[in-house]
Order: structure tokens, then C-alpha cells, then sequence
């Protein structure tokens, strides 16, 4: 009988799986952006690409590889091969501003500055230079689901139309 476990310990939530290219060149760049750290990388048969990486960070893991579009009809898989992403990942810190200035001084835009939001937040996303959206907020204020719909409400009273 095996003690193997279907849910390897510490995989147990939802992992975000990114295609990144060069991916070594990701990782090193989630390290000084993020804190990321390391956990492992499989290199493909060719020794130039990443099959499957594995990062933390806080207590989160993100997976990693290069983009291998030999394997997707000739296309590329990486947001940037794509034009863009709908998708953002957010990551709740201590202090928005400085995960954000960490992230640009690593090589990140900026593409929503730090601001106070509505919903009690302070909140702003950074695009990684492999086309991937990151979201920082630090919760600064506890708000009932009536007063965030009333500061929405008022927040988009006074948008420009």
C-alpha cells in the first residue's frame, strides 16, 4: 500500500500556471520583483528551455514554463504572444506602495497607480515584462457590503462619462 498523497502537502489551493519566455529569465525577475524563491525547474530535453518551474511566493506557488508553440499549432501561449491578458493575479501585502516600487524597480509598469479605493483598499497593478498583470492591495479599511455599494455609487457618480 502506498502513503502517497493525491493533494501533494502545500499544494492544496489553486496555482496559477504562467507561460513565460525566456521562463529563467521570469524567475529571476519574480525573485527580485515578488521574493519569490526558487523551489525547483525541470529543463526541456533541448537545454535551452524550462519545461515546469515552481515558485513561492509567501505562501503561495506559481508555476512556470516557456513557451513551446511546436506544441500549440505554431502559436505562442505567452500573453505577449497574445497581446494581452484578461487575467490578473492579486496578492495581498503589508504595504501596496512598496510591493509596487519593488516590482518597477525590478523592471514592472505601472498600469494603475496606488490609489485608495472604494471598497477599502489601497490597490494599484503592475505589468511584468512577460505580459502578465499583477494586483497589490493592503486593506485598510473594514467596510459593510452597503457603505462599499454606496462609496461605489458616489465613485462612479464622479467618473468622467
Amino acid at each position: 500500500m502506498s502513503n502517497t498523497q493525491p493533494v501533494p502537502a502545500g499544494f492544496e489551493n489553486l496555482i496559477p500556471h504562467l507561460v513565460c519566455s525566456p521562463c529563467s529569465q521570469a524567475i529571476e525577475f519574480y525573485k527580485k520583483a515578488f521574493g519569490a524563491e526558487e523551489m525547483h525547474r525541470m529543463q526541456s530535453p533541448d537545454g535551452q528551455r524550462i519545461m515546469h518551474a515552481a515558485i513561492r511566493i509567501g505562501k503561495s506557488f506559481v508555476f512556470l514554463v516557456d513557451d513551446f508553440p511546436e506544441y500549440c499549432g505554431g502559436k505562442s501561449s505567452t500573453p505577449l504572444g497574445l497581446k494581452g491578458t484578461p487575467v490578473t493575479l492579486h496578492n495581498y501585502v503589508e504595504n501596496c506602495d512598496a510591493a509596487i516600487q519593488r516590482a518597477v524597480d525590478a523592471g514592472a509598469t505601472v498600469t494603475m497607480p496606488p490609489a485608495d479605493m472604494f471598497w477599502g483598499d489601497r490597490y494599484g497593478i503592475v505589468d511584468d515584462p512577460y505580459g502578465h498583470k499583477w494586483s497589490f492591495a493592503t486593506h485598510v479599511k473594514d467596510l459593510t457590503p452597503e457603505q462599499m455599494q454606496a462609496a461605489m455609487n458616489e465613485a462612479f457618480a464622479q467618473a468622467p462619462q
